[in-house]
């Protein structure tokens, strides 16, 4: 089945292309192999890309510390906030963007890249999981200090900014965070587009009346607006949060194995504006900056989707309803230890020891138990 394309209204109209002036090839070129032409011309483009982007990183504000150096581990709180301040009304409108904020952060993923980068892991946090808010925090929205109360683990986000939302996630999970990638709606379009669009497939029609999402069975590239659309939905199926996650995850492969091709490392500028678009203009509190988006690129340049491996936080079912709380999800302790453990001993999330997991008592969502997948076999 042929891709489908899915464009930005807002992207750049497409132009008439002029006809080349046709030149003769030089008779010295000519009688040179066409393979031997193609390597020379792939290891010149590899050569300015390196130029270009050891320029762009030079040119960038660095951001606190070495933390894309390699030979030490790297761990990374990439977060997706639904922040809207930067969005047009037509943006709004079309990728049904409405509704008040809440500055929370719907998307969570712990990543962890090995010393060496010859391996990352990553693990998706659903946003209702349980968690501990620290005594005497700052709620930012109203200037008032609160003493520890339980929340959901998103809430940490909207309360006290980047800082706070770290310090929920190191308590929660044990492993200390060395930088954070956080994402709202516009810079997450503007990223995509960078990209020239991600394809994702489905085997069967996707509808989202909430996101207003619409997909044929097949394989899509989409563009900023409608890929916002795709990661956001959670009402295509009856697994809400979880089948979200799956989604996001596949889309972040989508993406990676876009920029793993070998044409990207020849495309001239095209891994930095990525970069640019996904890291804010303020890389203080320890947001990644795009030069340390870069180096950290440039250093995991050899992975492959084989290399990268998903997991999501296991999960043994609900918690009784919380006045002021809500709904929320209760942490497989064992399995999760277990899991974030690998971190912190720098091993790949496969050799992770879980336990059986703790069977659901309480009614709700069967329990996510730890299945570790390869990107690989996520990709379309």
């Amino acid at each position: 089945m042929a891709m489908q394309e899915h464009l930005d209204a807002s992207g750049p109209a497409a132009g008439r292309r002029t006809p080349p002036t046709a030149r003769r090839t030089p008779s010295a070129v000519r009688r040179i192999p066409s393979a031997v032409r193609g390597l020379v011309a792939r290891v010149a483009a590899v050569a300015v890309l390196a130029t270009s982007v050891t320029a762009t990183a030079a040119a960038a504000p660095a951001g606190p510390g070495d933390r894309a150096a390699p030979a030490k581990p790297l761990n990374l709180l990439v977060v997706g906030t639904d922040g809207r301040d930067t969005i047009t009304p037509r943006q709004k409108k079309a990728y049904r963007l409405g509704g008040e904020a809440c500055n929370c952060t719907d998307t969570i993923m712990l990543v962890h890249v090995a010393a060496n980068r010859r391996w990352v892991s990553a693990v998706s946090l659903p946003r209702d999981t349980l968690a501990q808010l620290p005594d005497g925090h700052v709620d930012q929205r109203t200037g008032e200090q609160h003493p520890a109360h339980p929340g959901k683990i998103n809430s940490g986000f909207a309360e006290g900014g980047t800082p706070l939302a770290v310090q929920v996630i190191e308590q929660s999970t044990g492993v200390p965070v060395d930088g954070v990638l956080d994402v709202d709606f516009s810079r997450f379009m503007k990223a995509v587009d960078a990209a020239k669009g991600v394809p994702v497939c489905t085997d069967r029609p996707m509808h989202d009346p909430a996101t207003g999402i619409n997909l044929s069975p097949g394989t899509h590239r989409l563009a900023g607006g409608p890929a916002l659309q795709y990661v956001r939905s959670r009402k295509v199926d009856n697994r809400a949060d979880f089948g979200r996650i799956q989604r996001q995850q596949r889309f972040v492969t989508a993406l990676l194995g876009e920029l793993m091709k070998p044409k990207d490392w020849t495309s001239v500028g095209r891994l930095a504006k990525v970069a640019a678009a996904l890291s804010p203009a303020d890389s203080g509190t320890g947001r990644m900056s795009t030069r340390e988006l870069l180096d950290l690129a440039v250093s995991l340049r050899h992975l492959k989707l084989r290399d990268l491996t998903f997991a999501t936080l296991p999960i043994q079912g609900f918690h009784p309803l919380i006045d002021g709380v809500g709904s929320t999800l209760a942490v497989d302790e064992a399995q999760a230890a277990a899991v974030f453990r690998t971190f912190t001993d720098d091993v790949p999330l496969e050799r992770a020891r879980t336990s059986e997991p703790v069977r659901n008592q309480s009614p709700g969502p069967r329990p996510v138990t730890f299945a570790p997948v390869k990107a690989s076999q996520l990709a379309c």
